[in-house]
């Protein structure tokens, strides 16, 4: 049974937190990738940047729907809310923009596993973590790679 460790990308393309945005987004245009693990020093993960946070920074501020009783204000978005919404789209660092503790996976994490959770949580890229370092990377080409070379020619 292929594992994770059998279709990742070994030493994959990284940023640190205190990359410029613009320069994590030239990567991910230039190497054709959805995602990028954020590393520390010590190439401990630290948090994944997805296109999705790249794109979010285009979208307008979403300005908290209010509610009114007996003449006081109930405000239907909480501050903190809008606090990490306004911080995404001013991101100027991938430390602001990042989406921190993603999920992760074991080099032992079986293919069935991979593309259950891609599906269920709709992933791109899951970073692969052995003993708290960054391994790898498995995108959703790596998984579709599996499938074309399972697939025998008919004669």
């Amino acid at each position: 049974m292929l594992k994770a460790q059998d279709i990742m990308t070994k030493d994959p393309i990284t940023v640190y937190p205190d990359t410029e945005i613009s320069q994590a987004a030239k990567l991910m245009l230039e190497h054709h990738i959805n995602g990028v693990p954020v590393v520390d020093a010590q190439r401990k993960l630290v948090g994944i940047l997805c296109q999705s946070d790249l794109i979010e920074q285009q979208r307008a501020i979403p300005i908290p729907s209010v509610f009114t009783v007996f003449e006081g204000f109930i405000p239907l978005t909480s501050m903190r809310h809008l606090e990490k919404e306004v911080e995404k789209i001013t991101a100027t660092t991938v430390s602001h923009a990042m989406t921190k503790n993603p999920i992760t996976i074991s080099p032992d994490t079986t293919i069935e596993n991979i593309a259950k959770l891609m599906i269920e949580k709709k992933f791109h890229t899951l970073p692969v973590v052995d003993e708290g370092k960054l391994v790898g990377v498995v995108g959703k080409e790596d998984v579709l790679k599996t499938l074309i070379s399972s697939k025998k020619p008919v004669a």
